[in-house]
């Protein structure tokens, strides 16, 4: 079955961002027909929407799917559905945001979806994470992550830390053992602030 590489923005303002990205993360990786590959450390950065409300927690996670784009897209809303979350406003606050930002080399453009996603060369919350999972990524119309970065560099974006998958890891044996793990049993961080085990250069 043919598998594509595709790239999920995660964000959260509300509730335990950490903990509800890092729970949106495992969810990915155990939809069907997904694994998640590579996934960023967790960024804190101001809204860029209105100013009335918390600062985000974004991350970047990179999968391998066998999933269409539209049938990923349904699957991640309905992550979103199950995590609690309801429209507020644009660019609003919500307890977890999954975005499509890449499919391959994939550009297409329906009524629900676009690829990649058109705010990409906009966001330092996108960039800087994705990069670090994928320094040498290149959008498909050929230009590359890091040089859109300088851009976007007035948008303040502080690391927080690595995303804990210590529960990803005991998926990936439980799948070579033939094994199952429920869905969302993550721990959860008790402190947003905490010194970074690794740091993006």
């Amino acid at each position: 079955m043919l598998r594509e590489i595709a790239t999920i923005g995660l964000g959260a303002n509300l509730g335990n961002p950490i903990d509800q990205i890092e729970r949106a993360v495992e969810a990915i990786d155990s939809l069907p027909l997904c694994r998640v590959r590579a996934v960023s450390g967790l960024y804190a950065n101001p809204p860029i929407g209105p100013q009335d409300q918390p600062d985000y927690v974004n991350a970047v996670a990179e999968i391998e799917t066998a999933l269409s784009p539209e049938a990923l897209l349904r699957a991640l809303k309905g992550l979103e559905r199950a995590a609690g979350r309801s429209f507020t406003r644009h660019w609003g606050e919500r307890l977890i945001d999954l975005d499509i930002l890449a499919f391959g080399d994939r550009q297409m453009q329906i009524p629900e979806l676009r690829i990649p996603h058109p705010e990409i060369a906009h966001r330092h919350f996108v960039l800087a994470p994705w990069l670090e999972i994928r320094p040498d990524a290149v959008l498909p119309d050929g230009r590359r992550l890091a040089g859109l970065l300088a851009d976007t560099s007035g948008h303040p974006l502080r690391f927080i830390r690595a995303i804990d998958r210590r529960e990803a890891d005991n998926a990936e044996s439980s799948r070579e053992t033939g094994g199952h793990r429920p869905c969302g049993d993550s721990p959860s961080p008790s402190d947003q602030t905490s010194s970074a085990p690794r740091r993006p250069s």
